[in-house]
């Protein structure tokens, strides 16, 4: 399956932004999915995640609160609400898709990865 993650941009710190991942080759029905972010000289760290039903959502507890998942898998498509955002969280977001029925948090076990979409949040 290949994704395609967009809406990244500059925003203000408060500000709010909406990011994208377009799934395409395969429906995304069968996936959990997962939003991962880096910063410049941080390892890649889980943000949301969203089983493939979308009966359950999942956290890191930095964002819990602020940030939003959900999907359509009728558009192939997962996005992530991010409100109030602050300026620690710029970095690179990155969509990650899974077939396992395991933990969703580890990024060593999702099979797929979009490209990434930059989020910068000015202070």
């Amino acid at each position: 399956v290949q994704l395609q993650a967009s809406g990244g941009g500059l925003v203000q710190a408060g500000g709010s932004l909406r990011l994208s991942c377009a799934a395409s080759g395969r429906t995304l029905s069968n996936y959990d999915m997962g939003w991962f972010r880096q910063a410049p000289g941080k390892e890649r760290e889980f943000v949301a995640a969203i089983k493939r039903s979308g009966s359950s959502t999942y956290y890191a507890e930095s964002v819990k609160g602020r940030f939003t998942i959900s999907r359509d898998n009728a558009k192939n498509t997962v996005y992530l609400q991010m409100n109030s955002l602050k300026p620690e969280g710029t970095a690179l977001y990155y969509c990650a898709a899974k077939l396992s029925l395991a933990i969703v948090t580890s990024p060593l076990i999702y099979d797929y990865w979009g490209q990434g979409t930059l989020v910068t949040v000015s202070s």
